[in-house]
C-alpha cells in the first residue's frame, strides 16, 4: 500500500507541475534555419522538463523582435546583433544577452555582372547591399584598400537587388543565402567576387559579419533567475540534439518553415550550431565581435557612440561546464 501511495504522490506532483508551467514567449523568425534548436527544444518538450511552457511568437524583423523582449511581451529572442548594438547605442538597458547558438559563416556574398571581375573592379561602381551585407562588402573593400566611398553604393532592399542587377541597373550586390542564389540566376554569366569568408571579421573571430546573439529580458533575469537559468537549460539541450542528430531536428522544425524535413536539412547545411560543449570560450569570442562591430557601426556613422558591449553580457543564470 505504501508503495502504490508513493506512485500516486509521484503522478500528483508531476501533474502538479505540468499545471503551472510558466507561459513565456520567444520572439523568432520562420525564415531562418538558425532558429532550429528553439524549435526542437518546443517540440521535443526540453522547455517543459523545466517547467516551462514557451510559445513561439513569429516576428520576422529582428528590431521588432527586440521591442518585444524590450516591451515584456516576449521573455527571450535570437536575432541580428546588427539591431542589437544599435539599442546599446541608444541605452536600451532592458536586455543581456548570453549565448550564441547559431553561426553561418559564408553564405553571405557579392555577385557582380561582367565585365567586373574582382573587388577592384568595382570602385566608381554601382554596388548594392544591406544591413549585414554592408559589413560584407565593406569588408571585401578593405582588402583592396579601398572603402564605400570608393564605390557608388546603393542600399537596397534584399528583394530588390536581383532585378536591380538583371537589368544592369547596378554592377554588383551583396546578400545572403538563399537571395545570394537569386543573384546568380539574374546574372548567370556573372562572378562571386567574395563572402563573409574573405573578410578581416572572419580572420579575427571565425564568424559572419554580423551573426545572431540571444538576448533575454533583464527583468526577468533579475526577478525570476530560476526561470532564466530554465530557459538556458532548455535552449541548450535543443541545440545539443540539433547537433547530434541534424535529421531529425529537420524533421521536427519542419512545420515552422511550411517545408519539407529534406527541404529545412539541405538549409541547415550552411548552419554551424553550438550547445554545452565551451559555450562559454565560444561567447567570449562573440563579445569580442560584438565590440569590434559597433566601432565599425560607429566609424560608419551608424550609431551615435560606441557601447561597451560586455555591460549588456550576463550568463550567470547559464549551467557551468
Amino acid at each position: 500500500m505504501r508503495g502504490l501511495a508513493t506512485i500516486c504522490a509521484a503522478m500528483l506532483l508531476a501533474l502538479t507541475a505540468g499545471a503551472h508551467a510558466e507561459s513565456l514567449g520567444f520572439a523568432g523568425s520562420v525564415t531562418w534555419f538558425g532558429q532550429v534548436p528553439i524549435m526542437v527544444a518546443i517540440d521535443k518538450g526540453f522547455f517543459k522538463e523545466q517547467g516551462l511552457d514557451i510559445e513561439y511568437q513569429v516576428i520576422l524583423n529582428s528590431s521588432d523582435r527586440l521591442a518585444s523582449v524590450d516591451a515584456g511581451s516576449s521573455a527571450f529572442s535570437n536575432l541580428g546583433r546588427s539591431s542589437v548594438i544599435p539599442a546599446m547605442a541608444r541605452g536600451d538597458t532592458n536586455f543581456f544577452y548570453f549565448y550564441n547558438f547559431d553561426d553561418s559563416p559564408g553564405i553571405e556574398g557579392c555577385w557582380a555582372r561582367p565585365p567586373v571581375a574582382a573587388i577592384k573592379d568595382l570602385r566608381g561602381k554601382k554596388v548594392a547591399a544591406n544591413t549585414s551585407a554592408e559589413i560584407t562588402l565593406s569588408g571585401l573593400l578593405n582588402t583592396q584598400d579601398m572603402t564605400e566611398k570608393d564605390v557608388d553604393y546603393l542600399n537596397l532592399g534584399p528583394n530588390e537587388m536581383a532585378p536591380a542587377l538583371a537589368k544592369g541597373d547596378i554592377a554588383a550586390a551583396c546578400v545572403w543565402q538563399p537571395l545570394l542564389d537569386g543573384l546568380k540566376k539574374a546574372a548567370p554569366d556573372g562572378k562571386l567576387l567574395g563572402t563573409d569568408m574573405d573578410t578581416t571579421t572572419y580572420q579575427k573571430f571565425g564568424t559572419m559579419a554580423s551573426p545572431d546573439i540571444v538576448i533575454i529580458s533583464r527583468k526577468l533575469v533579475e526577478q525570476h533567475p530560476e526561470q532564466a537559468r530554465a530557459i538556458a537549460l532548455g535552449i541548450l539541450k535543443g541545440a545539443d540534439y540539433t547537433i547530434a542528430d541534424r535529421e531529425d531536428a529537420a524533421k521536427t522544425a519542419a512545420h515552422y518553415f511550411h517545408k519539407t524535413p529534406e527541404e529545412v536539412l539541405e538549409g541547415m547545411k550552411a548552419q554551424r550550431y553550438y550547445g554545452t560543449k565551451d559555450w562559454q570560450e565560444h561567447l567570449k569570442l562573440h563579445t569580442a565581435q560584438m565590440q569590434y562591430l559597433a566601432q565599425w557601426l560607429y566609424d560608419n556613422k551608424k550609431i551615435p557612440s560606441v557601447p561597451d558591449v560586455a555591460k549588456w553580457e550576463n550568463s550567470s543564470f547559464m549551467p557551468k561546464p
